[in-house]
């Protein structure tokens, strides 16, 4: 056989930039992880991190099948690119799309207050806060600063699933992100029309419910969630991009009335800086002098601790094996007044989004 010379290909500029996507390798060394940042005004992606990572030169060659099963059979998924690939419900870090998209529909004032008592009936059963002692009466701000299910489950109620799922769809959730790579999760948006088609059933009145704040059948990547961040950050429909020789899609503004806008961007803001917000304990702001954040934690319930468990004495997640442990989900952009970047972090079996995520 003869050589052949090697011919250079064509040079790639990515938007990654390199000290971002190698500070987050480290900040999630050492778990299961995700996170994606995001510029809010022309969509460039600054970093795509899926954690723990492997080295590919091991499979130029060709890797050894003792290798390849010790990376196919970690539990963490190193061969999994998390940040495009993995679904995750948003859990309440969709909260914010759903209260603007009540705040829209006009069928709640932001004044308009609920009293949360720890959970709510519905049908032939409770819905529960995540706050099992509630949170007494709270309007549309405290709802979103401090999490609040029972406030969400009730505008659910009036908004109804379809309202709920066009929301989702406006702000990038429900289709994959055109970021010109193959296999990007598009996750799911959940309405009577899916259920029908996926399982043969008719959509039930308790689903509406779950899917207000996050949970049930909606799934979302990394990367749609840090998109669907960056849209109430700036405004406006922005596209991700990867590559810079790609349009840059700027979008255009979100047909959302801006004061609508603002009392939902005004709360997300809350989370972060002010006490009861669900990330001011354990987060606090971004430690930098006059530059504040906002966000918006999420848990994602991977597995519910049944009453015997309860009885034989577990009751936190730290007493679950791993694999059974919820996700944590934080997204964020800064500063608040002049939304610049957006970022999404997943960390799988972290627990709490406030504990796991928002660090």
């Amino acid at each position: 056989d003869q050589s052949v010379p090697a011919t250079p290909g064509e040079d790639v500029a990515l938007t990654i930039d390199a000290d971002v996507q190698r500070f987050a390798h480290e900040r999630l060394e050492g778990e299961s992880a995700a996170a994606v940042a995001m510029d809010v005004e022309n969509g460039d992606l600054l970093a795509l991190v899926s954690t723990p990572g492997f080295d590919p030169n091991a499979f130029v060659t060709g890797i050894s099948q003792t290798d390849f099963n010790a990376l196919n059979q970690n539990q963490y998924r190193p061969l999994y690119n998390k940040a495009l690939q993995g679904t995750y419900p948003p859990a309440s870090t969709f909260k914010a799309v759903v209260a603007l998209a009540a705040l829209e529909a006009g069928i709640v004032r932001p004044s308009e207050r609920f009293t949360c008592t720890g959970s709510i009936e519905y049908g032939d059963r409770s819905f529960n806060c995540w706050r099992r002692q509630g949170h007494g009466r709270v309007n549309l701000r405290d709802a979103v600063k401090t999490s609040c299910d029972v406030y969400f489950y009730e505008i659910a109620q009036r908004l109804g699933i379809d309202r709920i799922a066009e929301a989702a769809r406006r702000f990038g959730l429900g289709s994959a992100p055109n970021i010109g790579l193959s296999g990007v999760s598009r996750g799911i948006v959940p309405d009577p029309q899916w259920k029908l088609s996926q399982y043969g059933q008719a959509w039930a009145g308790g689903e509406t419910l779950i899917t207000a704040i996050g949970q049930g059948f909606m799934l979302t990547s990394p990367l749609q969630m840090a998109l669907m961040t960056a849209r109430l950050a700036s405004g406006r429909t922005v596209s991700p991009r990867l590559y810079r020789d790609q349009p840059i899609d700027r979008g255009t503004p979100l047909a959302v009335d801006p004061a609508n806008l603002a009392l939902v961007q005004d709360a997300l803001r809350a989370v972060v800086h002010e006490p009861g917000g669900t990330s001011h304990y354990t987060l606090g702001g971004l430690g930098i002098p006059g530059v504040e954040m906002a966000g918006k934690t999420g848990t994602a319930q991977v597995y519910s601790i049944s009453t015997e468990e309860r009885e034989a004495g577990i009751r936190t997640q730290d007493e679950l094996p791993w694999r059974l442990r919820d996700h944590g989900m934080f997204v964020c952009y800064a500063p608040a007044d002049r939304p610049r970047y957006a970022v999404a972090t997943v960390v799988e079996h972290g627990g709490g989004g406030s504990r796991a995520a928002a660090r």
